[in-house]
Parts: structure tokens; C-alpha cells; sequence
């Protein structure tokens, strides 16, 4: 049990209690403010929309531990100046993600006798996250107050133990004689449950890589078997990262966790198999798809994580271009015709697709949707799971639409032409369709449609626009710097020094895992059909022809909207490159912006 009272001070120099006294006179009495300059930095803060603690700490007008003492003495809570992160309980970590911590500088240290929680914040005037704790404990919370440095710190060790928990799993695993399973032939039904008490090693390894996962903010985990050695690897912000090594004689034990955990035949070894697992994370549900495919080495499983829970992004929010966004928000209020959406797997078609529907949806519309997985929940639209068990697929699933009285339809994918010769008919009969198609830029997908035997002029007439997008990581706002560009690195996103003389860069920190970077944001390609491409679709036009003609017309390619990304210190050259194919005729084309 964490002691909270350690390191308390007397915090009034009278004795008094100061619980609920004004600021300015608190910061007098305690730290001999003054008065005009405490009232100076309230309405700084205010016209900045920023914490008062942020303010009197860069103006100097007090440190981090004051202003934890500050509103200690302010509020009536305690201050702590200190936090044993050992003694905190797996419990209390487990229930809410590090972002979420992060994000809000506070930390749950302690479960008391009143089955209460103790939560250390660095500002707890910020009380809009108290709600979301209580529900994701299920407790009461009582609020202590800790400098930001002490919070920031103890976040990073006490998170830091599940890795370490992980670590120490395999260390077990490596001491054990024989071949540990666990129990998972015997007691499968206990160790479906996420939350089972049964410590064997092998399961406390699966539990806490799907722990570490989620508070990584991980997309993919990776167990992937080579010849003298099992690796385990995290996609994170697209990139996948080592996590570790388990011992390769446990290479079967915990490959057979996994698939009993997703509900696949665990003696089917030769044949790949897909599966699901829902369960209960840091307080989130999260929906993951499993993938298992045999290899000369043994089974490579693939998890996918979903959060089903997470709010759903607004189109302003996914790195949408003033101008991309005033042409999307234009489009996708159209009565009739087809939106494309197209980029390789992972590069967020799916959150944009929502991100539109969300934005039109009103009670006024009858919106329906056929998925194959349905990954976000939206209220008041009618969501529909291929299913390749019972034929229903894309395309039966769009004709049974089609008599459902629609406004607006969205199909996963359109994989062959009956899919997409229904999503033209169905766009020609006065719906608003979206998809998405996979080809590496925009134009591509016209030609891909082409390709699939729909007729040119069919496609030219109930094409609406395609939308090719990419991900790019984001530099971390923690640790960002400035320094001087060069002309050889701008050359690589079509820009010179001429255009801009300063880029931005993450030195690596522990917020961002030492990366540089934390979170992404979209690139996009917006062709809008208009008269001159519609024309070129109808002549049965090449791709790079198509796309002349868009940028004719004003359409940035993915490496220019790049580059606007990166000359705004979103991103960077090396990142905007790795994330775009080269395409030397539009380089050669490409406009400085």
C-alpha cells in the first residue's frame, strides 16, 4: 500500500486551513507572491486556454512542487511528493492506458480500506477525466496532488513494470523443465477468462503482451517462428518494434494460448486460420482479430486490435488540408454517386470512411453498412458482418440493400466486379455509396475498376471522387526541435531552400519511446471527377493521363500533401518518403506550395 501522507507538509504558515481561500491569497501566504502578479498570470492563463500551473511555471513564478502545493492547500487534498510505484497494485494500472495517464498527468496509486481510489494529479483543477476514472474503476476517487515531474515519472516506472512483468515470464519460462502448456489442453474453459487467477508462466506471458499492447497503443502484435528462435513484435504508429524473445521450446505452448484464446483448432496445424478474441483492456473493450498461417518454422499468428470503444474522429481531425476538407465536406453531402477511398492495408481507409459517415449522419438519412470486420459501432446506422460461412458477402449483402430503402450505403471493399457493378447501379438509382478500393494513388483506382470489367462510362458516371490516403507518424511534441534545412533533404518531397529554410524533428524522449514521433495523421490525394478526367475515364485513358488532368484541375498528389505536412513542423521529409511511392513524373511536376 502506497503511503500518501509521505513527505506531506504543513502546508499553511498559520496552521489554518486553507481549503477553498482564493489562489492569489494562498500564493501569498505560502510563497510570498504577490497578489497583482498571481492575478496576472489567472487571466494569462485564461486568454492562453492553457493551465495556471503552466504559466506560473514558465513565467518563474513558482516550481512544480509549489504549484502541487498550491492547490493542495486550495482544494483540501493531499500532496505527495513522492510515489512507491512498486506497491501499486496490477489492478489499478491495468484499468486505465498510459495515454490516458499521460495525457491527463495523473496516476492511480493506491486502493483504499473504503474501496476507494487514490489518484495522484498534477492539476487537479483539469476534473473532466474524474467521470471516465470512476466508470473505469468502478470506485469513488479521492484526488492527491503531486508536481508534474513526480507524476510524469512515476507513470513511466509504474507502466514500465508490465514489460518488465513480461520479461520476468519468460525468465520463468526459461527456468521451467519440460514443455510447459499451462494446462491449455485440460482447462481450456479457465483459461478463456483474460482475468483468471491461474499464474502459470505461459499464460501471464500471453496477458501481459496484450497488456503492454494496448498501453503501447500497439495496432499488431507479431509471433513470428524462425529457426532457433520465437520473435515477438509491436506495430506501433506503423512501425514494428522488438518487443522479445521467448525461449523456442515454448514456441508451441504459447502459439496454442493464443489460438484457444481466439477460438481456433488448436491440433490444425497445416492450414491457415482466423479468429477473434474479445476482451476487456486497461477499462476498454477491444475486438482482436487473429491470424494464423503455417510456416517451414512452426505457426505465425497476427493480432489485430481494435478498440471498439474509442471515440470516432472527426474529418478535421485526420489531417485533411483546408482546401481537401472544404472539397470532402462538399462531397460527401451529394444525393447520389461513388466515394473511393484507396490506400494499402493499414493506412486508415476505414477510419475515414466512418469519420464521413459520421459527419452526415442524421436522423433524417437510413444509413447502412456491410463490413467485414464492422470495427466501429455508430448510433442510428445499420451495420451488417460479411459472413463466408453462410455466402454472405460483399455483394449479396449490397443487393439485399438495395430493397432496405437506403440514402447512403458504405461497402467494405469492392474486391470484384459484381460488387462494384451493384455499387454503380445502386449510385445510379439515387444512393450515395462509399468504398474502398486498394491501389497505390487515386487515378489507380479507376483503371482497377477498368480492369475488372466495368465499362468506362459507367465508372465515369457514377464516380464522384477518389481519395487516396497514407499514414504518416507525427513528431512528438515533446522532445520537438527546429534546425536548418538542406537543399538535399528537401529535393527528396520536391522543395528547396528557396521554399523553406527550417524543418522540425523529435530528438527522442520517453514519452514517444525514443522514436521521435507519437501519433499519426493522414497524407491524402483528392481527385475530384470533374469534366476533363470524366472525359479521359470515357476514352479509356492510362492512369498517369487521368492524373494529369486532376492536377490540372488543382488535385495535390500524397508527396504534396506531404510536404505541406512537413513544412507546417507536422512531420518530416524521411517520413513523408517512406510512406509515398516515388512517382518521378509528378516530382518532376510537383508545384512548390
Amino acid at each position: 500500500m502506497v503511503d500518501i501522507n509521505k513527505g506531506k507538509r504543513k502546508l499553511s504558515k498559520s496552521g489554518a486551513d486553507m481549503k477553498g481561500v482564493a489562489l492569489d491569497q494562498i500564493a501569498l501566504e505560502l510563497f510570498d507572491v504577490p497578489q497583482e502578479v498571481m492575478n496576472a498570470a489567472l487571466i494569462e492563463a485564461q486568454d492562453k486556454e492553457v493551465p495556471l500551473g503552466e504559466i506560473l511555471i514558465e513565467k518563474k513564478i513558482l516550481n512544480g512542487t509549489q504549484v502541487a502545493e498550491l492547490w493542495s492547500a486550495h482544494l483540501g487534498i493531499d500532496f505527495v511528493d513522492s510515489v512507491d510505484v512498486d506497491a501499486i497494485p496490477d489492478s489499478l494500472l491495468s484499468a486505465i492506458p498510459i495515454s490516458f495517464a499521460k495525457q491527463n498527468r495523473l496516476l492511480p496509486i493506491a486502493l483504499k480500506p473504503d474501496d476507494s481510489v487514490v489518484v495522484v494529479c498534477a492539476n487537479p483543477l483539469l476534473l473532466e477525466s474524474e467521470e471516465e476514472l470512476r466508470m473505469a474503476f468502478g470506485k469513488d476517487i479521492q484526488l492527491s496532488t503531486a508536481s508534474f515531474e513526480t507524476v510524469l515519472t512515476a507513470i513511466n516506472s509504474a507502466y514500465d513494470r508490465s514489460m518488465r512483468q513480461a520479461e520476468t515470464a519468460v525468465a520463468e519460462l526459461e527456468g521451467e523443465e519440460g514443455d510447459l502448456r499451462g494446462g491449455l489442453e485440460d482447462e481450456v474453459v479457465d483459461l478463456l477468462d483474460l482475468e483468471s487467477d491461474d499464474e502459470a508462466p505461459i499464460i501471464r506471458l500471453v496477458n501481459s503482451l496484450l497488456s503492454q499492447a494496448v498501453k503501447d497503443g500497439a495496432s499488431d502484435i507479431h509471433l513470428e517462428p524462425y529457426e532457433r528462435e520465437l520473435l515477438v513484435r509491436f506495430r506501433v504508429d506503423g512501425v514494428l518494434y522488438e518487443i522479445i524473445r521467448p525461449p523456442k521450446r515454448f514456441q508451441n505452448s504459447i502459439i496454442s494460448r493464443v489460438k484457444i484464446m481466439a477460438g481456433l483448432n488448436i491440433a490444425e496445424k497445416r492450414l491457415p486460420q482466423d479468429g477473434r478474441i474479445r476482451l476487456k483492456v486497461a477499462g476498454k473493450d477491444f475486438d482482436i482479430r487473429v491470424s494464423s498461417v503455417p510456416t517451414t518454422h512452426g505457426e505465425r499468428i497476427v493480432m489485430r486490435l481494435l478498440d471498439r470503444s474509442s471515440a470516432m474522429r472527426d474529418l478535421a481531425d485526420i489531417g485533411f488540408s483546408n482546401y481537401n476538407l472544404t472539397k470532402m465536406d462538399s462531397l460527401i453531402h451529394a444525393a447520389h454517386g461513388i466515394i473511393l477511398v484507396t490506400g494499402p492495408t493499414g493506412s486508415g481507409k476505414t477510419s475515414t470512411l466512418y469519420a464521413c459517415l459520421s459527419k452526415i449522419n442524421k436522423p433524417d438519412l437510413n444509413i447502412l453498412t456491410i463490413e467485414d470486420p464492422v470495427e466501429y459501432q455508430l448510433k442510428g446506422v445499420g451495420q451488417v458482418q460479411v459472413n463466408a460461412k453462410i455466402n454472405l458477402s460483399f455483394a449479396s449483402g449490397l443487393r439485399s440493400f438495395l430493397r432496405q430503402d437506403p440514402d447512403v450505403i458504405m461497402v467494405g471493399e469492392i474486391r470484384d466486379r459484381e460488387t462494384a457493378e451493384i455499387a454503380i447501379q445502386a449510385s445510379l438509382t439515387g444512393h450515395l455509396v462509399f468504398s474502398t478500393i486498394h491501389t497505390n494513388d487515386a487515378p489507380g483506382a479507376v483503371t482497377r475498376l477498368v480492369d475488372m470489367h466495368v465499362e468506362p462510362f459507367l465508372v465515369a458516371s457514377s464516380l464522384l471522387a477518389v481519395l487516396a490516403q497514407r499514414l504518416v507518424r507525427t513528431i512528438c511534441p515533446n522532445c520537438r526541435e527546429s534546425y536548418a534545412a538542406s537543399d538535399e533533404e528537401l529535393s527528396e518531397i520536391g522543395l528547396s531552400t528557396k521554399d523553406v529554410k527550417i524543418l522540425y524533428r523529435g530528438k527522442g524522449c520517453d514519452a514517444c519511446q525514443h522514436t521521435g514521433y507519437r501519433g499519426r495523421l493522414g497524407i491524402f490525394e483528392l481527385m475530384e471527377i470533374n469534366d476533363d478526367v470524366r472525359a479521359a475515364i470515357m476514352n479509356n485513358s492510362d492512369a498517369t493521363t487521368i492524373k494529369n488532368k486532376a492536377r490540372q484541375h488543382g488535385m495535390k498528389t500524397l508527396r504534396e500533401d506531404g510536404a505541406l505536412k512537413v513544412i507546417a513542423g507536422l512531420t518530416t521529409v524521411a517520413e513523408v518518403t517512406r510512406v509515398t511511392r516515388e512517382d518521378e513524373a509528378s516530382m518532376d511536376a510537383l508545384a512548390v506550395v
